[in-house]
């Protein structure tokens, strides 16, 4: 064909499996032709897993569900902003949730997933294929944007381009030209064949593949056990969409972030043979001690390593998910799936201490407080380091002086699911990066410090010390054998990570996926939007299809 040529927007796919594009009709004289690309019939989806508080929930709008006494059906229970005035809003409305009402808000077995949310159609591109309806068909508005709304449309146009034709032949996008080049100190890699560029045989390989781009999000409230059940679902829902209209498909790849990755551990141990391969983003592969301190003290405000705009959004975030344990405990306490995110079996002991005053020389000694099994210290009510303050648990009295046998339901869920459904699984085709950096200090344990000196008090009066009362800050008044007091308060955050998640999780993977990167330069939630990252999802997603 000798003829020019001009692109028409990526055809669509009707039920029957046949490809249509739409173009004007024109003059005879006009000697510039349609052109259509079909993609490849063989299809690999790709699955973004978000972290927890990263998919949008709204009232139950199932009536043969409990049903949430705070907020009518399909009434948006929690979506996390997208944008400062966004994030303005978000402030104002859960400043003005007292204790029982966030009990009723985020009540798990009442809520379900938002499909609603936000997706920017500025980011959204007919050449590929894609407006904001199809977008919404693929679930992307169950998932926070600012969080992924870069990935999710990065990879779905990035992945379906990977030669430019040229008169008398083609040459790689420049996307992918950009991918090859990004320095590999920022994955934090050493040089292997995994690291290495791509080389031509293959993209050739990774473009016989067309790379539809999905969320799935999920009740994080809720048991991650239950998530993997929604999860396997939407994947055998997607295989079966494509297989119907005539492709080939036959497994996805997934994406994951924060506990993500551990809801796609525990689905690919039940289905591996359907899961090409999966990427871990920032996975606290043990737990994490924030999570620890923001049930038993409120959530963080500031961190250390910030800036005053850091601390500023730091701030921001705690009046939205609780400043205080009296906003936390009615809503964490009772639901696994933040209690599946504490400090496993598996997490490097000891990671909870006291100490006093720092010397004269600013030296702390630290006492390890007493902490076996875990899971004991969060069904435990009576340590004066207690995660769990019954007071707290239920300010709306929804279980009538019963709120304990509830929240040992949950820890009792989030120890078999750590034991049983996950256990230390990985799907055999699995990469992960977790974030090492010092600038963004995170609890890779957690530090109750007293206002007065702790010498002459053994490690055993200490940890038998009795909890007298706690302030609206969350500090904590004890009582010592000897009769003298204490007033603890929480320290700051200390070890290198990302802000929440510590090396001492994050770095576990090693040894169990096919390569770990070491990666610095962004907090936790912004990994996906860092350009390193997104380099290494892209590089690794070529990888999985070889």
């Amino acid at each position: 064909m000798t003829e020019p040529t001009r692109p028409l927007p990526k055809p669509t796919l009707d039920d029957a499996g046949h490809w249509h594009s739409t173009s004007t009709l024109s003059p005879k004289s006009m000697t510039t032709r349609a052109a259509i690309s079909l993609p490849p019939d063989r299809v690999m989806p790709v699955i973004i897993v978000p972290g927890i508080m990263g998919t949008n929930l709204r009232a139950t709008t199932d009536p043969s569900h409990p049903q949430n006494q705070e907020l009518a059906p399909g009434e948006i229970a929690w979506r996390p902003p997208n944008g400062n005035i966004d994030a303005a809003k978000a402030v104002k409305k859960w400043n003005g949730r007292n204790p029982s009402q966030r009990q009723y808000v985020l009540a798990p077995d009442t809520l379900e997933v938002d499909d609603g949310g936000e997706i920017d159609p500025s980011l959204l591109s007919a050449f590929d294929g894609l407006d904001k309806a199809l977008a919404q068909a693929r679930w992307w508005g169950e998932i926070h944007w600012d969080s992924y709304g870069q990935l999710l449309t990065t990879l779905e146009h990035n992945l379906n381009k990977t030669f430019l034709i040229l008169r008398g032949g083609r040459a790689i996008t420049e996307h992918w030209v950009r991918v090859n080049q990004c320095d590999r100190n920022l994955w934090g890699a050493s040089s292997t064949s995994l690291t290495a560029p791509l080389t031509a045989t293959e993209f050739e390989k990774f473009a016989s593949y067309h790379y539809p781009v999905y969320a799935c999000g999920y009740n994080w409230l809720q048991s991650n056990e239950e998530s993997v059940k929604r999860l396997a679902q939407r994947i055998d829902d997607i295989l079966q969409f494509w297989s119907s209209r005539r492709q080939t498909c036959t497994q996805v790849i997934l994406v994951t972030h924060s506990m993500g990755g551990l809801v796609a551990r525990a689905c690919a141990r039940q289905m591996e043979d359907k899961i090409a391969g999966v990427i871990h983003g920032v996975m606290p592969a043990l737990g994490a001690p924030a999570c620890y301190r923001r049930i038993a003290c409120g959530t963080e405000s500031s961190n250390p390593s910030n800036g005053k705009i850091g601390n500023g959004k730091a701030w921001a975030f705690s009046i939205i998910a609780g400043e205080s344990a009296a906003l936390t405990t009615p809503v964490m306490a009772v639901a696994p799936g933040p209690l599946e995110l504490l400090p496993n079996h598996l997490y490097p002991r000891p990671w909870l201490f006291a100490t006093g005053p720092a010397s004269r020389e600013g030296r702390l000694d630290y006492v390890p407080l007493a902490v076996t099994n875990p899971y004991d210290l969060y069904r435990e009510t009576s340590s004066w380091y207690r995660l769990i303050d019954p007071s707290k648990a239920d300010p709306a009295n929804k279980y009538k002086g019963k709120v304990m046998e509830t929240v040992k339901k949950a820890v009792k869920q989030a120890e078999r699911f750590h034991k049983e459904v996950l256990e230390t699984y990985y799907h055999p085709k699995s990469f992960a990066y977790y974030c090492d950096d010092p600038a963004q200090l995170t609890f890779g344990a957690f530090r109750w410090q007293c206002d007065s000196p702790l010498a002459g008090k053994s490690s055993a009066d200490i940890n038998a010390a009795k909890p007298e009362s706690s302030t609206f800050q969350d500090n904590r008044n004890v009582s010592f054998f000897d009769g003298s007091t204490g007033f603890f308060r929480p320290m700051a955050q200390d070890a290198a990570g990302d802000g929440t998640v510590p090396l001492q999780s994050g770095s576990v993977p090693s040894g169990k996926v096919l390569q770990l990167f070491a990666t610095r330069g962004y907090d936790h939630q912004s990994s996906y939007r860092n350009e390193a990252m997104l380099a290494l999802t892209q590089h690794l997603i070529v990888k999985i299809v070889q």
